[in-house]
């Protein structure tokens, strides 16, 4: 699906496609795009960045917000970085610039299409210089020690829910509360439910 708010260019994008490219739709705005993504499914949304109702941005939001599985490519004039990490931490899986030959386009979205991210060679450097510069989430083995089930019992702990209240919240029973809280004492090395309450509140579970 092609999403740019120039007519002649979507003809000239269609016109330039390799015939193993086949075209389900066009938008021109966000609106149409959204609506268009949702009723045609595409496997891939060519998408261009800056157009009328928030841009490629709002379109990667409220797509890929919804749990979709659709991939985007975005194709632009722009070789700005801002807009390159943008739109690739909104969620598309690469940008090629309106330079690119249909040829080199008709690639670029099979590989897309297989889950490859593709750049045009220039801007690959924004990415990598941008995600290079992001402090890698730290690692906490206790926490990760944890069960999913284990943490949200935890985080109740923390808030001041009684057992009886949690097992009301998790629809369990008190004694599966008790079982769990016994559990994450151990593995935290805590020993009343008011230590469990500080180690989560330094941590920010609250």
């Amino acid at each position: 699906m092609i999403v740019d708010d120039h007519r002649l260019f979507r003809s000239g994008v269609r016109a330039e496609l390799g015939p193993q490219i086949e075209v389900v739709g066009e938008a021109e705005d966000v609106e149409s795009a959204v609506g268009a993504i949702d009723s045609l499914k595409p496997d891939v949304v060519l998408l261009d960045v800056h157009m009328p109702g928030g841009g490629g941005q709002e379109v990667l939001r409220r797509v890929l917000g919804s749990g979709s599985q659709v991939r985007f490519l975005a194709l632009s004039v722009s070789d700005a970085a801002e807009d390159v990490i943008g739109v690739i931490r909104g969620g598309a899986r690469g940008y090629v610039t309106k330079t690119i030959s249909g040829r080199e386009l008709t690639d670029a979205i099979v590989r897309v299409s297989e889950g490859d991210a593709v750049f045009s060679p220039r801007l690959a450097g924004f990415v990598l210089d941008a995600f290079a510069s992001t402090e890698a989430p730290s690692i906490d083995p206790e926490l990760d020690s944890l069960t999913s089930r284990e943490r949200e019992v935890l985080r109740l702990i923390a808030r001041g829910y009684a057992y009886k209240e949690i097992a009301k919240e998790l629809f369990i029973s008190v004694k599966t509360v008790e079982t769990h809280v016994s559990s994450v004492l151990r593995k935290l090395q805590l020993s009343n439910r008011h230590e469990l309450s500080r180690w989560a509140t330094a941590r920010r579970l609250v």
